[in-house]
């Protein structure tokens, strides 16, 4: 990959998604844009769900980014920075074409109509979210990919927490029905619940509770070695979960994630 396109994808990448892009710097150099790329590619089947309205619109824009790959795939990139970047992704790393339609069918759920049944099911869409990210980059890093499981759910579940207002504001349910049954909220009358309501208060806690359990298995896990930067955007877990309802500056992000890759380990 030429210096100028993985300084063109390093700026996407820190615009669209800070906290992996700082972990990224903590890879060695020579593997750090291949990280960018996968990344990049990640930060725009997500950014599908939040441009569109219909999920008809949403399947065809993951449609494109398939294609996309499947073009980079056979070294004919489509004129976009992030299918060159795939190219350099494919070339370099043990990435296949089948690993990123994973990614991309597993998408399909944000811009749809459909819900999780219980958390089982809802961690079972983020690992093959964000879990499949951390995989692949673990991958890209010459790493075992198993052992970040714990450390995905953490991030993954963090985030969702933290999202919670935006989702409620596009009307998109990413909580499980049984949490919402046990708080007697229907769908509906989630999406209007307000700040300060203790059954949104409630259906918080009870996902950061979640999350925290992932992360301390996480951290108990054996050190990451050569996946260390893969898994270390879950670092910011207890900072995220301090503030849930605050900005964290990313100075503060920044010695977060110094302080684990300082340690080796979350």
């Amino acid at each position: 990959m030429d210096a100028a396109l993985a300084n063109r994808l390093a700026v996407s990448v820190r615009a669209a998604d800070p906290d992996r892009y700082f972990s990224a710097l903590f890879a060695p150099a020579a593997l750090r844009p291949q990280l960018l790329a996968l990344y990049a590619f990640n930060a725009e089947l997500a950014r599908v769900a939040e441009t569109v309205r219909e999920p008809m619109l949403g399947a065809i824009r993951l449609e494109w980014w398939r294609e996309t790959a499947e073009g980079a795939s056979r070294g004919t990139p489509r004129n976009h920075d992030v299918a060159r970047g795939l190219v350099a992704l494919f070339e370099g790393a043990k990435i296949t074409l089948a690993d990123l339609e994973a990614l991309i069918a597993a998408r399909a759920f944000d811009s749809s109509a459909d819900r999780f049944a219980d958390f089982a099911a809802l961690e079972n869409y983020l690992d093959a979210t964000s879990g499949a990210l951390m995989r692949l980059a673990a991958r890209v890093l010459g790493a075992a990919p198993e052992r970040t499981r714990e450390a995905a759910l953490a991030y993954g579940l963090t985030g969702l927490v933290r999202s919670l207002p935006f989702h409620q504001n596009r009307h998109k349910l990413y909580l499980p029905l049984d949490l919402l049954g046990a708080l007697h909220v229907t769908p509906e009358e989630f999406f209007h619940l307000e700040k300060g309501d203790p059954r949104l208060a409630a259906a918080t806690r009870q996902t950061a509770l979640k999350a925290r359990e992932h992360f301390l298995a996480a951290r108990a896990a054996p050190r990451p070695g050569a996946a260390l930067a893969a898994i270390l955007p879950a670092a910011l877990v207890p900072v995220y979960l301090r503030k849930l309802n605050r900005d964290v500056p990313i100075h503060r992000r920044q010695m977060a994630l110094l302080s684990a890759a300082m340690r080796r380990k979350l």
